[in-house]
């Protein structure tokens, strides 16, 4: 330690105090206690990173001569510490053997901290170069220059709370009669909204708020923002979708399929429909007798996914008869609440075809840099704790599917979503200048940003202007109402329940730093003397039945209490409702207090605000929405969460002075309206208003379509289908890019079908008619592969088949002329199959048996369906540049065809499918770097590696051979709970959607090989995390399966009976 004398005396001091008070900072010790932790101090201020091992190589338990028995760290405070200490210490090898411990132990703490520091500053540049290199080139790729409107200055469709004139930038109505003339220009629409938020658990009355992790202030928000809407002119229904839960660990109530939400505030309701209003609707799936976290959740989606289409056509139906005049009613918008729903929400609104909105909540990627800075955790570790890379990428497809990202706060989007691919500010602002000056942006998409703070409910809140004594300042006559039993409840921890209460009001959650709140109480002995603290930390029974997490920081907290002689100061209630919060409100209000939020970073800060309409001024961290709060209310102060005495400051300061306290007061409530539900929804309703209208093709004709009767709508026939001649190479690839001169004539002929009157077509599709339809989606790197598996298949229901009560589908990643001519060169029959998914989900083919030479009719309504931000001759122009700068290095220089890794596949290549050959398997980049790059680019596309790692197909974002199912249900009414899908033990990057659903599964043992197994080895997350294993669903079969064994396994299925 030569040369390190400052570290010695560290040591030394640590040796010579002993174990002192473990967990307090010095500067507060020395005034409060006169003695301070030399260890603690040293990790913390010197060393500047944590490590609660560091003092336990000094404080592990040793043999002590004088007790005769090993000590342990709590048994020596408890027993004898001098003596301890005096022992430990005498013995100068037992010194020199823990200062050489302690020495090394620090030197590779701070090796650690720098290492850290170093891969955070990598990450951090890494992520800089990736979005100037992507925004470069996607700015190189728009032909015109930039204007003074693309560089300056911000959108002016993103509300913000920011800037010293915030009344200015909220688009806010004023006055009765502004919001009077908003309603007047509703009446007349009947607007269908879908809100979906999947984890914890949702009803409409006693909510359970914090009960776990997963029950917290976002399912408050959803259920009053659905039960908002449904309030307001020109909004008929809300549903909010969210899981079932039929489990004996929760209460009844969750298990209920329907529950409709009781308006709070009737005034703006404009008219009361059979089927009107708001309503949660529970979709069973996910294990039936399980309550499951939200980490859990991710295999089970696609299921959710299944029953929440079939809910919504269902709905639209009904609602359809009572005021569509029997056309169906399409959903405006599907809102998606944090990272599953929105997932969930991406597919429901490419299936559906209706714009999507998405609301985070809390992301993933600001999660995950916060739990590396740690360093407690590795990147694998945080992944198999918090599936976080599941829920970042489901993040990723909710920014390529929204129209609008919904925020609480500008900060949101600055500091949090700027880390995402597909966002970038930047470029954002380019492209917005862009589209208001008319001019192409070359197939490139961003989802707007709306900051639209969250809305509560007003009308029922009457500030208290009282004290504790009962009087009121109006001195009415009347006899004052009993106090409500939660004011026992919280009274009676109390010494003296007069002093202002400070009220915190949170789930015992590390995250929400509660235990630094209580240490500023302990700590300041003026703040103890003036106040009470109140904690309100959820319900809880038995400590021991919490969650691992929670059960720990209530643990801390009660042991905090304790070591600083709190008792009769700070309550801690173990039990309280929903309706009992604005009670706490008001007694916090009547003893003159103050609600304080000291998170780390708090997304929004929803409690600030139901607070200050109680009349209570804030203590508020710093970090995310509360500022913006505080500088439309200007009711209180900002804290550094972790500066312990910023918090004990600001809450002396307002509690001391009553001048203060008093004007926080009155400008909280005086600017409260401005966090209304009428101006949040006005605001909410107005970003629907800027979507583009979005339904389904054909739909679009329904109304015009005077030849359809009762039995004879426009789903249910082939009207809109054309025969289409095999020896036209039109007909091979559903839409060659040479055959269309412009994007926009191909999309032209698509949307607008002309039929052929010479030849009959049948009202419906095969597919309608069968029992069960079985899809075939065995991946391989030929046809051959393919087809020795469809074989087994059809050989396995041979009866069945030849019956007509099996229909079966060709899902495949190869386009529609290698399947004929392979079926061709086989001698199968193309009327065996009703339908063909081909290029990846890209196109959509029926067989035709009418004629042998016109074998197949292409729906020409899917290209329609599926091309919402498809970036075509932009996105095929990016893709092309990409390929060529993919070169083997180690090849020969002269031959430049060797060098090339990626080509594109011409011949293949569609409008809806951009195709290319990989030559070189190794060296190809993997799935996620494509995907990533198109991101940054803001390219939205959906990009699959198949064939075995030969080929890619880049489809559009909303496209995939499992959604393609879904459009079948959604068009024809093929049930999708009698679909059975063949597939192998591995597959196409895509692989994973058909592993998944209401539908049932047979994996075929031994199909599928090491190389398509590397596919998936380079995802952005493990396939493991979204395999359904425990489905009943999915069966296998034994290696190199045959006939009879397929068979078999569709017996353990129930499909077929033997």
């Amino acid at each position: 330690m030569a040369g390190n004398d400052w570290i010695n005396s560290y040591l030394d001091a640590i040796l010579d105090v002993g174990p002192g008070l473990d967990d307090a900072k010095s500067s507060l010790l020395l005034r409060e206690r006169g003695r301070f932790s030399p260890t603690r101090y040293f990790v913390d201020n010197v060393i500047g990173f944590d490590e609660t091992d560091l003092h336990r190589s000094w404080v592990k338990p040793v043999y002590c001569p004088v007790l005769l028995t090993p000590v342990t760290s709590f048994e020596r405070v408890e027993l004898n510490r001098d003596v301890y200490c005096a022992q430990a210490t005498r013995s100068p090898q037992e010194r020199n053997t823990r200062l050489e411990n302690m020495c090394w132990r620090i030197w590779n703490l701070a090796r650690q901290k720098k290492q850290l520091e170093n891969e955070e500053a990598h990450r951090v540049a890494k992520r800089r170069i990736e979005r100037e290199k992507g925004r470069n080139l996607a700015v190189a790729d728009m032909s015109e220059d930039l204007s003074e409107g693309e560089k300056g200055e911000t959108m002016n469709d993103v509300s913000t709370l920011g800037g010293d004139s915030h009344r200015g930038r909220l688009p806010r109505m004023s006055s009765v009669v502004a919001m009077e003339t908003w309603a007047n220009q509703q009446k007349g629409k009947k607007l269908y909204l879908i809100l979906i938020s999947l984890h914890g658990l949702i009803r409409g009355e006693n909510m359970e708020l914090g009960r776990d992790s997963d029950t917290g202030g976002q399912i408050k928000y959803v259920v009053e923002l659905a039960r908002a809407l449904a309030s307001m002119p020109g909004v008929y229904r809300v549903d909010l979708l969210t899981r079932q839960v039929a489990s004996p660990e929760v209460d009844w109530s969750y298990g209920e399929p329907t529950e409709m939400l009781s308006p709070r505030n009737s005034e703006m309701t404009e008219e009361i429909g059979e089927s009107s209003g708001a309503y949660i609707i529970r979709i069973p799936f996910g294990p039936k007798d399980k309550y499951i976290p939200k980490e859990l959740l991710w295999p089970h989606i696609p299921e959710f996914v299944d029953g929440a289409l079939g809910h919504i056509i269902q709905m639209s139906k009904v609602l359809g008869e009572q005021i569509g005049g029997g056309y169906p009613v399409w959903p405006v918008a599907i809102h998606g609440h944090y990272a599953d729903a929105g997932d969930s929400a991406a597919r429901l609104s490419g299936a559906l075809n209706v714009p999507m909105l998405f609301t985070g909540h809390s992301l993933g990627r600001d999660k995950l840099e916060q739990l590396l800075r740690q360093g407690r955790l590795t990147k694998d570790e945080i992944n198999t704790t918090y599936k976080i890379m599941r829920r970042i990428e489901g993040e990723e497809s909710s920014l390529d599917s929204s129209e609008v990202v919904i925020t609480s706060t500008r900060q949101e989007i600055d500091e949090q979503w700027r880390l995402y691919d597909g966002f970038d500010p930047v470029l954002e602002k380019k492209l917005r200048a862009r589209i208001r000056r008319n001019v192409s942006c070359y197939g490139r998409f961003m989802p707007r940003m709306a900051v639209i703070p969250p809305g509560m409910e007003f009308n029922h809140i009457v500030p208290h202007d009282g004290d504790m004594d009962g009087e009121n300042k109006g001195g009415d006559d009347h006899q004052p109402s009993p106090d409500p039993p939660i004011w026992t409840e919280i009274m009676r921890f109390f010494t003296n329940p007069r002093k202002p209460m400070i009220l915190a009001l949170a789930r015992p959650d590390p995250k929400k730093n509660l235990l630094t709140l209580v240490k500023a109480f302990g700590e300041c002995r003026p703040l103890r003397e003036l106040a009470n603290l109140t904690l309100i930390m959820g319900n809880r029974d038995n400590i021991d039945e919490m969650s691992s997490t929670s059960a720990s920081m209530l643990l801390s907290i009660i042991k905090m209490i304790d070591k600083y002689d709190l008792y009769g100061q700070v309550a801690y209630p173990k039990h309280h409702k929903q309706s009992d919060v604005p009670d706490i409100y008001r007694l916090a209000a009547k003893t003159k207090g103050v609600f304080i939020n000291p998170a780390f970073i708090e997304p929004f800060g929803l409690t600030l605000i139901e607070a200050a309409a109680h009349g209570l001024p804030m203590v508020a961290t710093k970090n995310g929405g509360p500022v913006d709060i505080h500088r439309v209310l200007d009711n209180g102060l900002l804290i550094d969460p972790h500066d312990q005495q910023s918090i004990a400051d600001a809450l002396l300061k307002l509690v001391a002075d009553k001048q203060l306290w008093s004007k926080c007061r009155s400008n909280g409530l005086r600017n409260i309206h401005l966090f209304s539900w009428t101006e949040h929804c006005k605001t909410y309703l107005s970003r629907i208003a800027t979507c583009k209208p979005r339904q389904p093709g054909w739909l679009k004709h329904s109304e015009s379509d005077d030849e359809n009767s009762e039995s004879d709508s426009p789903s249910d026939s082939l009207r809109d289908m054309q025969d289409i001649s095999l020896n036209l190479k039109f007909s091979m690839d559903g839409g060659e890019r040479g055959n269309s001169s412009k994007p926009e004539d191909q999309n032209s002929k698509l949307q607008t079908p002309t039929p052929n009157p010479q030849q009959q077509q049948p009202k419906f599709p095969a597919l309608r008619r069968r029992t069960h339809i079985f899809v075939i989606a065995i991946d391989a790197d030929d046809t051959e592969g393919i087809f020795g598996n469809v074989k087994k298949i059809f050989d396995a229901v041979n009866k069945e088949k030849t019956e007509g009560s099996i229909g079966f589908i060709l899902a495949t990643s190869l386009q529609m002329a290698e399947i004929h001519s392979f079926l061709v060169k086989k001698g199968v029959n193309p009327s065996d199959f009703d339908a063909f998914i081909c290029n990846s989900g890209a196109d959509l083919y029926y067989s035709s048996s009418h004629s042998e030479d016109n074998p197949f009719v292409f729906d020409l309504y899917y290209h329609s369906h599926i091309e919402y931000r498809w970036g075509g001759e932009g996105l095929r122009k990016t893709l092309v540049k990409w390929a060529g700068s993919i070169i083997d290095k180690n090849a020969d220089s002269k031959n430049k065809n060797e060098q090339h890794v990626v080509t594109e596949d011409e011949e293949v290549t569609t409008n809806y499918c951009y195709a290319f050959n990989i030559h070189k398997p190794g060296l190809a980049p993997p799935v996620r770097e494509l995907q990533k790059l198109m991101r940054i680019q803001a390219l939205r596309c959906h990009v699959i590696y198949c064939q075995n790692g030969r080929k890619i197909n880049v489809i559009p974002v909303s496209a995939s051979r499992s959604q393609a199912l879904r459009y079948l249900y959604l068009r024809w009414g093929m049930e999708l709970t009698k679909v059975v899908v063949f597939v192998g033990e591995s597959g196409d990057t895509d692989y994973e959607g058909f592993l998944g659903g209401v539908h049932k599964a047979v994996i075929l043992k031994g199909v599928g090989n090491s190389n398509t197994n590397q596919l998936h080895a380079n995802r952005v997350y493990p396939l493991s995390d979204v395999l359904p294993t425990d489905s009943v669903n999915i069966v296998e079969t034994r290696e190199e399966c045959s006939s009879d064994d397929i068979r078999a396994s569709l017996g353990k299925l129930g499909v077929l009976k033997g």
